[in-house]
């Protein structure tokens, strides 16, 4: 068991500078590759971080943006339509007024010409009257002399 000891020690001691050499190429390596490749990623994931961020900080602004643009678009509509509304409104006051205008016109116009049928009326009665009385005055001559004559 001794002989064992003694080789275990023996391999040990060997190994010493092989332990050595491994210490020393992982100090190298964590200075020269490990540490710069560690930064290199960590900036690399921090502007990517950073776009993906200021991308999505893009998107909520230009949602934001759209939301209003619909919201203007929606008032914009909204008074398009309540001028159209106001102007359709004058229109059918300016008609009403214009049929309710016209409709008076039309019954002075019909007042107007059943005073002057009337009057004519009353100018015809009064010549048929006259005229009456005056072929009644005639019928009555031409019978007075035809009856005077013949008796």
């Amino acid at each position: 068991m001794d002989e064992t000891l003694k080789q275990l020690g023996e391999l040990l001691l060997g190994a010493i500078p092989t332990v050595i050499f491994l210490l020393l190429i992982y100090g190298f390596y964590t200075a020269l590759v490990h540490r710069p490749l560690a930064r290199v990623l960590a900036e690399r994931h921090s502007k990517t971080e950073g776009a993906v961020e200021k991308a999505r900080a893009d998107i909520a602004a230009s949602e934001a943006r759209t939301a209003e643009y619909e919201q203007r678009l929606r008032e914009a509509r909204m008074a398009v339509f309540k001028t159209q509304e106001a102007r359709r409104q004058q229109v059918m006051q300016a008609r009403a007024a214009a049929v309710a205008e016209a409709r008076s016109k039309a019954q002075t116009h019909v007042a107007q010409a059943r005073a002057d049928i009337e009057k004519d009326k009353q100018s015809a009665q009064g010549g048929l009257q006259a005229e009456s009385a005056a072929l009644a005055q005639e019928i009555i001559r031409t019978v007075l002399a035809g009856a005077g004559g013949g008796l």
